[in-house]
């Protein structure tokens, strides 16, 4: 999970670009004022100080200013009409900015330096300036615009040749003499040849970082940079595409456990197909766990599977967080279809009855498991809390299935991982790891009681609208439902959220049992794990980091509302088999974050060594050989 959720981080940046209006008045100001400070800093300009105001000025905004605005302007332009993507005006208008300040800071220190040793560095340190825009512009188109390294080239060259055709303009208008002080054919030369220094420069660091990633994956790195950042700023889905091209059919599973009303058992006839029809409106609640993890990002793939999922039926739907880690991030959202039409398959043939027993907790070490029955079936409510923990993966998942089911001899055993407790610290509970055999001793304490008639359960929902994304909650909002069974009522409370801050939990419940409104026995807070809040602030984004106080007091609300909702209901359980739902699969999950790793470690030694050669080489170029 670190390695997408780092890179989620990076949305923060994306999204909170100044508009265009700022960067440009921006470039006006810094223009003006860095014109200004040239022309108190040269002591051959002999002017008043009203006057090195106003003629500094109108210098630095002729010679930085318009040429950024225009040079910004333009290569929006370009770009879009050569059908780049990513680029907008804001992004433009800041890349300008960026670049210009780096011109006139290298001009200002060039001033400060002609200063002290009575030297003319202005010009060549302003031809240094543009020379490195025109590389830091050329590696920005290049890797997010997908518009290849000759184009962005040619857009790249815009803003640094506006900045030094108008610095000829300002210098002929000031004085005719100073333009031929410039030496056309030695600024070309040392332009032209700087410039492919960069470009070199740039292609061998590319062609270095990239050359891992279509080895080993058959992709580019740039492209899915650029499809990357697409999604963060525009919510593109382009990024799939790349995903379906690496991704692997997997077998998975997806635990149901479906409440009906009572004494109305559905038919094949209430059962329509698998449209967008009703699956019987006598179904009062359904509690689904798909092994199948709600990732990568945003709305990538499977990242918000909990809410699309539960749209697909029109009762009341809780979609919570079964045994998976991102090696089973569907690719495409409509990978979702195959988890609906499992589930609705399924529904067509449950058995009901009204069997249940109460809920009881088994623990063992940092590991607890909450057990309830329906009839021959089981539901193990597993978390860490208040310990650390990540994902478990479906081969754990598979492991506490199949020990349960031995152990207490039940037809379905449906494993929830209730993601409730988050620790950057703690990853993913994997085969081998201490808490896996914590799991599975937790249940072998199980008692396995046995079941009475009578079920009743309420439900309700809130979507939150006073919370949102910043708060870590989705788009689903909190889910509750009660079961009422042999004088005990359990609250299932589920947050549309990516795991819950260590301790929150804990608050929840015990801000619910010191309500005496509210006479609920047992409560278990589980998280969906969308990834679809990742996109903001940073990557990792749990529930609980604001806001806890409002939250709280929609979950007692809800629980309210569940209470008044409570009617009779039979039940049925079943586990499914998903069959060939394309994911990222093991193999390429494992690959592609290794991938990005080594990537990372290559250009940590690499783009030291190429960038700085090639800065070193430019600046004697420039400055130490000014008769060529």
């Amino acid at each position: 999970m670190s390695s997408m959720s780092n890179v989620a981080g990076l949305s923060k940046y994306i999204r909170t670009f100044p508009s265009t209006k700022i960067s440009i008045f921006s470039m006006i100001f810094i223009s003006f004022i860095s014109g200004v400070l040239i022309f108190f800093i040269d002591p051959s300009i002999n002017l008043t100080i009203l006057e090195k105001i106003f003629y500094g000025g109108a210098f630095g905004f002729g010679a930085f200013g318009i040429s950024s605005i225009i040079g910004g302007a333009l290569s929006q332009q370009l770009i879009t009409s050569m059908k780049g993507i990513n680029l907008k005006t804001k992004h433009s208008m800041l890349l300008a900015l960026m670049s210009m300040v780096l011109v006139v800071l290298i001009a200002i220190i060039g001033t400060i330096i002609s200063s002290i040793f009575h030297i003319e560095l202005l010009t060549n340190s302003v031809l240094f300036g543009c020379v490195l825009v025109f590389a830091f512009l050329i590696f920005v188109f290049w890797s997010t615009s997908s518009i290849g390294l000759l184009k962005s080239a040619i857009v790249a060259c815009l803003q640094p040749l506006l900045i030094l055709a108008m610095l000829i303009v300002v210098f002929f208008l000031g004085n005719a003499d100073k333009v031929f002080e410039f030496g056309f054919l030695s600024l070309i030369i040392k332009v032209i040849v700087a410039n492919i220094v960069f470009l070199l420069a740039i292609y061998s660091f590319v062609a270095v970082i990239e050359s891992p990633m279509r080895k080993n994956l058959g992709i580019g790195l740039l492209d899915l940079v650029s499809l990357f950042i697409s999604h963060l700023s525009d919510g593109s889905g382009s990024l799939e595409k790349i995903f379906e091209d690496i991704g692997e059919p997997i077998d998975t599973l997806v635990g149901i456990v479906s409440f009906k009303r009572k004494n109305e058992m559905p038919n094949n006839d209430e059962i329509t197909d698998l449209g967008n029809q009703n699956i019987g409106n006598n179904i009062k609640s359904l509690f689904i766990s798909p092994c199948v993890h709600p990732g990568p990002i945003g709305s990538i793939g499977g990242s918000n599977m909990p809410t699309i999922l539960a749209s697909r039926f029109d009762n009341f739907t809780m979609v919570a967080h079964g045994p998976s880690t991102h090696d089973f991030n569907p690719v495409s959202q409509k990978e979702i279809n195959k988890i609906e039409n499992t589930v609705k398959n399924a529904l067509k043939n449950i058995d009901y009855g009204d069997k249940a027993s109460k809920f009881l907790r088994y623990c063992e070490a940092n590991a607890k498991v909450g057990v309830q029955f329906f009839n021959d079936s089981m539901v193990i409510l597993s978390t860490f809390a208040p310990f650390g923990s990540d994902d478990i993966e479906f081969g754990v998942g598979l492991s506490l299935m199949s020990q349960s089911k031995k152990h207490c001899n039940v037809k379905n055993s449906i494993v929830v991982d209730c993601h409730n407790s988050f620790n950057e610290e703690k990853g993913r509970v994997l085969p081998g790891n201490p808490e896996v055999f914590q799991l599975l001793d937790a249940i072998d304490k199980v008692k396995c009681p046995d079941t009475e008639k009578g079920i009743k359960i309420g439900c309700s929902e809130n979507l939150m609208e006073d919370l949102d994304k910043n708060n870590g909650v989705g788009e689903s909002g909190l889910k509750l439902m009660i079961i009422d069974t042999q004088n005990q009522k359990t609250a299932y409370i589920l947050l549309d959220s990516n795991n819950m801050e260590i301790g929150f939990r804990e608050e929840i419940i015990k801000a619910i049992q010191s309500d005496e409104e509210l006479p609920i026995d047992e409560i278990e807070v589980m998280t969906t794990d969308t990834h679809f809040v990742n996109t903001l602030s940073n990557g990792y984004n749990p529930v609980g980091l604001t806001k806890r106080d409002e939250i709280i007091k929609h979950i007692k609300s809800g629980l309210k509302d569940a209470l008044n909702d409570l009617e009779p209901v039979e039940v049925g359980c079943s586990v499914e088999r998903i069959v060939g739902l394309n994911t990222f699969g093991p193999n390429n999950s494992v690959e592609l974050v290794s991938t990005i790793s080594s990537i990372v470690a290559v250009s940590k030694i690499m783009a030291p060594i190429i960038f700085i050669l090639a800065i070193l080489f430019v600046f004697v170029w420039i400055f130490y050989l000014p008769g060529i």
